[in-house]
């Protein structure tokens, strides 16, 4: 029996065969249809779906770890620890827990990184707001005194201690280009831990595949779509197969701002305040951590194609698939063979 599981969130959806419940070994055994939880956090729709019996109780705590989370990262709720630190730029250090210190000490070293991801870009998006109603274009001169307020070494990590701190007043730290890959990433380590061993984690877009498909003797990868950006939404572009792998896409065309005709894309560069303007209209990265995937979706995408693929291909462990505006697929170096193109999409491969 074939059947489609789509993922009409964000950019990936999956495809998956499954049989009638059976298992490679007399000892396991995989459900025909999954036990699944369905929510709305971070500002997008999650679902997670398990495909080892008895595994519902581990369900329900890993939706209430991303209720946890959803409320101690945003930077669009006060109250957040996020929220905590931004109150305090310029004033004192504050605490945070074992775990957020770990987000912030990648976020940072992240940000040392070739490309456009800084995680203190937060006056800067504060200011655009794209995706939420008040959002706006701002003028040239509110754009350059936000630009004044993102430097990455501000923000001053003390492990011993346990503490974050930003030493300038007005900056702020924007954790939404990493959060929901930290989450994944911690969703799929309390599956594991609770002996989930076939399963999809879809948080919005940030997509993990846990170990096999549960297709007939269960040896096969999970096969999953890439969405086509010019068409709606559960439209393949192409596939790529994985077990234990993170997909994380990073496009234009989904949250935007269009003032006088012209669209204003999400992804903002924090070197000129305004989104980059470059060749592309999606990355997705391909690799073992989601929180990776996430930094380096948007590192990736500011680099447009040809530095783009220069940069991953000298990559551990990531790869990637861009689409141009110009409709063509380039694909790093080790996902030749594991990518199929769908052939009635339109795109074409090619080639640096």
């Amino acid at each position: 029996m074939r059947r489609k599981l789509l993922f009409g969130i964000g950019l990936i959806f999956l495809l998956l065969t499954t049989a009638c419940t059976s298992s490679s070994r007399d000892t396991e055994r995989f459900l025909s249809k999954p036990d699944s939880e369905q929510l709305f956090a971070l500002g997008t729709y999650i679902e997670l779906e398990v495909y080892n019996p008895n595994k519902k109780t581990a369900l329900k705590e890993a939706v209430e770890l991303i209720k946890r989370y959803d409320a101690e990262i945003t930077v669009n709720k006060s109250g957040s620890i996020l929220d905590e630190i931004n109150q305090n730029a310029g004033i004192k250090p504050v605490k945070v827990p074992e775990d957020i210190m770990k987000l912030l000490e990648y976020a940072k070293s992240a940000s040392e990184n070739v490309g456009g991801f800084d995680i203190t870009i937060g006056a800067l998006t504060q200011l655009w707001h794209i995706g939420f109603s008040d959002a706006k274009k701002p003028t040239s001169e509110e754009i350059n005194q936000a630009l004044e307020l993102i430097d990455y070494q501000t923000l001053i990590l003390d492990s011993k201690n346990q503490t974050a701190y930003l030493n300038k007043a007005g900056v702020q730290i924007d954790a939404g280009a990493i959060a929901k890959g930290f989450i994944t990433d911690q969703v799929v380590r309390l599956l594991k831990s609770k002996g989930v061993s076939s399963a999809i984690v879809n948080l919005g877009g940030n997509v993990y595949v846990i170990g096999n498909s549960p297709k007939g003797n269960h040896k096969s990868a999970w096969t999953v779509g890439i969405q086509d950006p010019n068409k709606a939404r559960n439209t393949v572009l192409g596939y790529v197969d994985g077990r234990d792998t993170s997909l994380v896409t990073s496009g234009i065309y989904e949250r935007y701002l269009k003032v006088d005709g012209k669209i204003y894309h999400h992804l903002l560069n924090p070197k000129t305040g305004y989104p980059f303007d470059n060749d592309l209209q999606s990355v997705t990265i391909v690799g073992k951590s989601s929180m990776a995937d996430d930094a380096y979706s948007t590192i990736i995408y500011s680099l447009g194609v040809k530095e783009g693929l220069s940069y991953i291909n000298h990559q551990a462990d990531l790869e990637a698939i861009f689409v141009t505006k110009s409709d063509k697929v380039y694909l790093s170096r080790g996902l030749k063979g594991r990518f199929q193109l769908n052939k009635e999409s339109g795109y074409h491969l090619a080639q640096k």
